[in-house]
């Protein structure tokens, strides 16, 4: 059925949570996993001139992204691992989400892509996040969206 499945992460509760019912269902059908977290592009400052001393540099931009890229990745990782599935990793730059889970899904080879219903922008979308319709009107690989239960309690 699915060999290669591309699952992102915005490091999120709702992310992690859809990340990890990902990671099962790789398990099951003994998929490998290719995991995507989407920095947004570094912030240049309007007026570059005049930039506050305590502004980050975009080298140490690039780097702090990259370290909490991977550190929201290392969850899925592991479980991954403990499941005994094939896991890779990247942390791609686009203030395109959607675009850049696409592109990564088709440049790594993957034939599903499996996200949650809701990210960073939690509750605050009444059908999908935007970022998950966005990724279902513009990819031709099958996306399998987990639908994450509201906790009532």
């Amino acid at each position: 059925m699915y060999k290669k499945m591309l699952i992102p992460t915005d490091g999120s509760d709702f992310s992690r949570t859809a990340a990890l019912a990902g990671v099962e269902f790789a398990r099951q059908l003994k998929a490998e996993i290719i995991g995507v977290f989407v920095a947004p592009e570094f912030p240049y400052p309007i007026y570059v001139d005049v930039l506050p001393v305590t502004y980050m540099s975009d080298p140490d931009y690039q780097q702090s992204m990259q370290r909490a890229g991977e550190s929201y990745l290392k969850h899925v990782q592991d479980a991954a691992h403990a499941a005994g599935l094939t896991f890779n990793s990247k942390v791609v730059f686009s203030d395109l989400t959607a675009k850049a889970i696409v592109h990564t899904a088709e440049e790594t080879h993957c034939d599903l892509i499996f996200m949650g219903s809701h990210g960073r922008s939690g509750w605050g979308q009444l059908l999908l996040g935007s970022v998950t319709a966005k990724v279902l009107s513009s990819c031709e690989i099958p996306v399998l969206v987990h639908r994450i239960k509201k906790n009532t309690n």
